[in-house]
Parts: C-alpha cells; structure tokens; sequence
C-alpha cells in the first residue's frame, strides 16, 4: 500500500473522532461522560480479543497496561474534565497542540530527527484550530486548563510509547487495539462507578450512539489508527488529528445551527494546510540535526499514532462553548 493511501486510510480515524461532540450532545443521556467513555472502550476491547484471539504476553501485560491507560484510561477523563470547565474552543485547542509535543518526544525518546518543517505547519496548524473554534467570549479556568494540558501530555506519551514498542510479532492491530481498549476500560470502570454510576434510562437514540462511539469511533477507528502508527511519520500522523475539530465545528455548522464566519473559514484553510503540508517532506529538508550521545545523529522521521479519540473525544469538547462541556 503506498505512502498516499496509506495516509488517507489513516485520517479516516480522526474524521469519525470529530462526530464525537456530535453524538455526545445529541444523543446520549446528559451528565455521564464518564459512562460514555467506559462504554466506549472495554466492550470493543473484549471484543477485539475475542475476534484476534491474542492475549498479551511478557511484558506486553504492563505495556498494554501503560498504552491503555495513557491513549484510553486518562485521556478521556480529562478531556471531559477540561470540557467542563472550559469553553469547547479552548479546550480544542490545547488538544491541538499534541502534534507539537509529538514531534519533540519523537526527538526525544525515539531519537528521530528534528524536523523544523513539521514544527512550523504544527504551530500553523494550531493557529487555524484556533480561529475555528475559539469564541471572543472564551473564559479562561485553572482546572480547566490543567485537565486540558496533562490529557495532551498523557494522549502524546500513549503515541510515542505506541511507536517505540511496536506490536508483537504475530499480533494484529485488531489484538493491540483489544489488549488497550480492555486496559482503559478496566481502569475507567470503578472511576465511573464511583462518581457517576449508570444513566437511569438506555433509550433507542443512546443505545445507537453508544454503538457507533463503540464499534466504528473506537474498534475501528483505534485499528485504523495504530495501523497507520507504524507506517508513516510520526509528526505527519499526529497532525492528521487536526481533522477532528475541523470536522466536529462543520457538524455544528450544518446540523446545530453554529456560525462559521470569515475568520473560521481562514482557520479551516490554514489548518488544512498544515495537515497537508506536514505529509509531504521538502526536497532540501529544513531540519536540524539532533545530537545523540557520542556525536551521532538521531534517526530519520519513523512513524506515529493518537486516542483519542479523542482525539476521538477531545472533538467532543470542540465548540462547546454554548453548552459549558459535554453535557
């Protein structure tokens, strides 16, 4: 499968992330967050392992572990959190800066590279997020901030982690998916208990929801995803997850009656450029070298993953503005 294909097949996964807000704010039961993202994540883990019939082995028990609860576990929690007490916009925003922290960690921890070319159509990239989804009416809260930062932080150690360990041999992306889809749910399981419990009533429109958050925002979207971590560059693949709010702002705009005005279609623009142009590698590459121990240089660019989901979920916070959070 070529670079091209390959790319395209992977920014499906963000696309369907950004139904999320969508989804979340139309059709489930208000005020169960946490349910929703317990939901989402072990009975399409179960499944996943049922159907891949592969249970971690060694030391991809702990590993699976770390992943689960990195990309799954804590990521959800505190992007909701940060949905709640921040403004959707901001909240957005500070998802966005993932890919920025990607590409430092790729330097770091998977001795890439450094590539000022992708840090420049990230930081672009930033921007155009921003002036999709930011409001002037945007308010500033110190939990929401925090919430908002350490689910970045936590969603870009889960991709980076994911690139370095690679899959078993003999492991499918369907069985990764399973074995960190379980470990998020079980981690999310006595925290959703414990402070939320279980909706009142399950009605038709939720149940479907649920579905579609579970089999096509997490099992196959989480597959597609991982497959494309270890096939493209890890910087590239993260700036794919600009699609969501991009996507969740053009539902808004088409199915809840939210505006996009000048501004927005400029942030569009220049968001969509930066995700194209951090897939394409300049003829003179405009990187500096990173200084590994010794005197060597780090790698060449490898590859990256994502939620979620978040980005599946972080676009659940995208435009939320109106609504104070998930509700």
């Amino acid at each position: 499968m070529g670079t091209l294909r390959i790319t395209l097949l992977t920014a499906v996964a963000p696309l369907v992330w950004g139904t999320t807000y969508v989804v979340t704010t139309e059709l489930l039961p208000p005020g169960h967050p946490l349910f929703a993202s317990f939901l989402r994540a072990l009975p399409a883990g179960l499944l996943a392992i049922a159907l891949s019939r592969a249970l971690p082995t060694g030391a991809w028990w702990w590993k699976s572990a770390v992943l689960g609860v990195l990309n799954i576990g804590a990521f959800f929690p505190l992007l909701f959190l940060s949905a709640y007490y921040l403004p959707g916009g901001v909240a957005a925003t500070l998802g966005a800066v993932q890919p920025l922290l990607v590409a430092l960690l790729a330097v770091a921890i998977l001795r890439e590279q450094f590539s000022s070319w992708r840090v420049v159509w990230g930081v672009i990239g930033v921007i155009g997020v921003a002036l999709v989804v930011l409001r002037s009416t945007a308010t500033l809260d110190a939990v929401g901030i925090l919430a908002g930062l350490l689910g970045t932080v936590s969603m870009a150690f889960g991709v980076t982690l994911t690139k370095r360990w690679g899959r078993p041999v003999g492991v499918t992306p369907l069985g990764l998916v399973g074995w960190q889809l379980t470990a998020g749910g079980l981690f999310l399981l006595p925290l959703t208990l414990v402070v939320e419990g279980v909706p009142a009533s399950i009605d038709g429109p939720a149940l479907a929801g649920y579905l579609w958050l579970g089999l096509i925002g997490g099992l196959l979207t989480y597959t597609i995803w991982f497959r494309g971590i270890g096939r493209l560059p890890v910087a590239s693949v993260a700036v794919l997850a600009l699609l969501s709010p991009l996507v969740a702002a053009t539902l808004g705009a088409v199915l809840l009656g939210q505006n996009l005005g000048i501004v927005q279609l400029v942030g569009f623009a220049l968001a969509l450029m930066a995700i194209i142009a951090s897939q394409l590698t300049p003829s003179q590459r405009q990187t500096t070298a990173f200084a590994l121990p010794g005197g060597a240089e780090a790698d060449t660019p490898t590859a990256h993953t994502a939620a979620v989901n978040a980005a599946a979920v972080g676009a659940a916070g995208v435009d939320a503005g109106q609504n104070r959070g998930v509700k």
